[in-house]
């Protein structure tokens, strides 16, 4: 029913192969090392997901259904309380405050090891150091989206999500840390996302019958590109780096260029994607998400994903669209480099398995037209912004045309 997305364009990578004296590493080692990492670690994911379907057949159903539960936030505190913080997952079609609460302790924990010099848990925020403030502005224009747009809730779900992922975080990476900052994108963000997304819904998605996710992150796209519009022409704001965000440190998978390195690079990428659309990016983030909304899902099915039973197959389409895009793209990670192999993560993959009822023709067939369709959509749009609009614009454009075309395709094959 949602969604999200988007990040900047330097993040990390897998090494060109490493020559040796006597010996060559050729180059399809090195993609049969990260095809190898890549699977692997969706294969993990899969594994993992089939345990949690097991386990929810004997689910104790603890807590209320989601049917219903969105306008109950408008008349309950305590509702209202998580229903905020299950918004900082919908993006990946969750919509949990127990699977939010994991995602701030992974990203938490991941920062405070960082700060210590820990270089096992990888980068957080694309290594800006930023993170604090991403979050601080993301959550603000959260606030600001459910206050502003709450009382909508009697009516049902409503889209007041879409401010977390785009436009906040994006214009701290852009004009750096600082109060002003924080403030300004909080309020450009909740300003422009959330109403555009309540306008696209039953102007575009619902007569031409495409999933609400296509409104949602045209919204996000749109907003982004109003907000930093503006943003470009207030006096107390300025470029924190001219031109492209904070270019951050290769992490330590990849560095040496080794089959083994490549190998993990690709199946921590691959976990990375999961928390990519909140720009933590972080391996540890991820792994804190998953296995919060998997424990959410078996103490009570009937809560997360909206209630309909296929958080394991939305977790394995997930993992695996993010597989095949990290294979089908790497060469755009190298030297440097960055793919939005995420974007499909947070629209194509999860849309299809809900609107085909999880069969494995949307499982597999959603994974696949994301992975192929959506990196390269973004990284033509996002190629051609000028300085001052962060590539979300072109991340969220992607997730939106990918995932109009990708449906209507998929609903041509049996289910």
């Amino acid at each position: 029913m949602t969604h999200s997305l988007p990040t900047p364009p330097a993040v990390d990578l897998p090494t060109k192969a490493k020559v040796t004296r006597g010996s060559e590493q050729a180059p399809h080692h090195h993609s049969a090392a990260v095809a190898l990492g890549a699977f692997s670690m969706a294969a993990v994911v899969g594994v993992f997901a089939l345990l949690v379907h097991t386990l929810a057949r004997q689910s104790p159903r603890i807590g209320p259904v989601y049917t219903g539960w969105p306008e109950a936030a408008a008349d309950s505190p305590m509702t209202a309380l998580r229903r905020f913080l299950s918004d900082m997952t919908e993006p990946l079609f969750w919509a949990s405050d127990l699977a939010a609460l994991g995602l701030l302790s992974g990203a938490a924990l991941a920062w405070w090891a960082g700060r210590r010099g820990k270089s096992w848990v990888g980068s957080l925020t694309y290594g800006t150091g930023l993170w604090p403030w991403v979050l601080a502005s993301a959550s603000l224009s959260l606030l600001l989206s459910n206050l502003a747009f709450g009382w909508m809730l009697d009516d049902g779900w409503q889209p007041t999500f879409v401010p977390f992922v785009c436009v906040a975080p994006a214009m701290v990476l852009l004009y750096g840390a600082g109060w002003k900052t924080c403030v300004t994108g909080a309020v450009l963000g909740a300003a422009t996302t959330t109403p555009l997304a309540l306008l696209f819904i039953p102007a575009l998605s619902t007569p031409l019958g495409l999933p609400v996710v296509v409104a949602n992150v045209l919204a996000m796209s749109v907003g982004s590109v109003l907000a930093f519009m503006v943003a470009r022409r207030l006096p107390w704001l300025a470029l924190h780096k001219p031109g492209r965000p904070p270019e951050p440190r290769r992490p330590p998978s990849g560095v040496h260029g080794t089959f083994r390195n490549d190998a993990a690079w690709a199946a921590r990428r691959v976990l990375k994607d999961f928390t990519e659309t909140h720009f933590f990016a972080n391996e540890l983030a991820a792994i804190g998400v998953i296995l919060a909304v998997s424990a959410a899902f078996v103490l009570n099915p009937a809560f997360p994903s909206y209630g309909t039973n296929m958080l394991p197959h939305i977790l394995f389409a997930q993992a695996l669209t993010s597989a095949i895009g990290v294979v089908l793209w790497q060469r755009w990670y190298r030297d440097g480099g960055w793919a939005a192999t995420y974007a499909s993560v947070v629209s194509v993959a999860p849309a299809a398995v809900l609107a085909y009822g999880g069969s494995w023709s949307a499982v597999v067939g959603g994974a696949v037209l994301g992975a192929v369709l959506a990196p390269p959509l973004a990284r033509v749009v996002s190629a051609r912004l000028p300085a001052g609009f962060h590539p979300v614009i072109g991340n969220t454009a992607a997730m939106a045309v990918s995932t109009a075309v990708a449906l209507p395709l998929l609903g041509l094959l049996p289910h």
